[in-house]
């Protein structure tokens, strides 16, 4: 794996005030600003305004939510794969959950459909389309799904795209030049007591242009195995940060991009803190990072903010 030749770390930001600790939880932007959200139990919408560098706490969110990569629609964050309830068996929310950061309100948006819900899985926002990938319907215990869907906001309507190439949970999707990279995530299955160990290092692209699925060469494989990562887009680059496994106790600290130019891995700048289970947000020619949990597992929560700048 090359080295990128980057210089720059990754640093600490000490805000006025700190968002509350949470995992499990999602990160994203709207208007400028960015929005921690969600995690174990009932949390808050916290969001930060980089220009005054200070943490608001809005409302809290209308039930649990966890497990769930949050996407901004114009300029309103939608919730959708996402669970709520507790371990082992958490249940899929049925309605896609949408909130306005201006007036500080939820709504309850569209019913996903009923034979595709399923948490832990990747979204992303696309030509005004919103996608969901993969996932597992039943909590940790069973049920992972190679599903592959898309929501039009417009028309209020969900079509079934082509399954992904292999199932897995506890992941986050990005998308770079009109492909969708599948990167990370495991097969969590605690009915039978495999969770952390099931990690997948395939990686899986959807080609927008030609509607199709591919597997990256053995060779492209994920450096670092690992679930409950955090997944950006910067430029022609996916960058994969942090996550969770049977490796160590520890959170990973590891970043690594896929250069989807010269289709090779690069080793990135390690983050300060280890964590998985949050949003990573590219904003302002920066990655954001907060929140997480800084060992595989449950916790310690974090409220420890640090940005790369590219």
């Amino acid at each position: 794996m090359a080295f990128s030749a980057s210089a720059q770390m990754w640093k600490a930001v000490e805000p006025e005030n700190l968002p509350v600790k949470r995992h499990e939880n999602a990160m994203t932007h709207a208007n400028g600003k960015l929005y921690l959200l969600g995690g174990r139990g009932l949390k808050s919408v916290d969001e930060y305004d980089p220009k005054k560098n200070t943490w608001v706490s809005l409302g809290q969110t209308p039930l649990e939510m966890s497990h769930f990569q949050a996407v901004s629609f114009k300029n309103e964050i939608y919730v959708l794969g996402a669970f709520t309830g507790s371990y082992p068996h958490e249940i899929p929310i049925p309605n896609i959950c949408i909130f306005n950061p201006v007036k500080n309100e939820w709504r309850k948006g569209p019913e996903i459909p009923e034979n595709r819900r399923r948490g832990a899985a990747g979204a992303f926002v696309l030509n005004d389309k919103i996608y969901l990938v993969c996932g597992i319907q039943d909590g940790h215990w069973d049920g992972q799904v190679t599903w592959f869907d898309e929501y039009d906001p417009a028309t209020n309507t969900w079509k079934q795209l082509a399954d992904a190439p292999r199932k897995r949970d506890h992941i986050q999707v990005a998308v770079a030049e009109n492909k969708m990279y599948v990167v990370g995530g495991r097969l969590s299955t605690a009915r039978i007591n495999q969770v952390l160990n099931t990690t997948i290092a395939e990686v899986d692209v959807y080609d927008f242009k030609t509607g199709k699925w591919s597997t990256l060469d053995a060779s492209n494989n994920i450096p670092t195995k690992r679930a409950g990562n955090m997944t950006v887009a910067l430029g022609h680059k996916i960058l994969v940060i942090g996550g969770e496994s049977n490796a160590h106790v520890e959170a990973h600290k590891e970043v690594e991009a896929f250069n989807t130019h010269t289709q090779k891995w690069e080793k990135y700048p390690s983050m300060l803190q280890g964590r998985h289970g949050t949003g990573a947000v590219y904003m302002h020619k920066k990655v954001f990072i907060v929140a997480g949990s800084a060992n595989r597992g449950g916790g310690p929560e974090l409220d420890a903010m640090e940005v790369f700048e590219e």
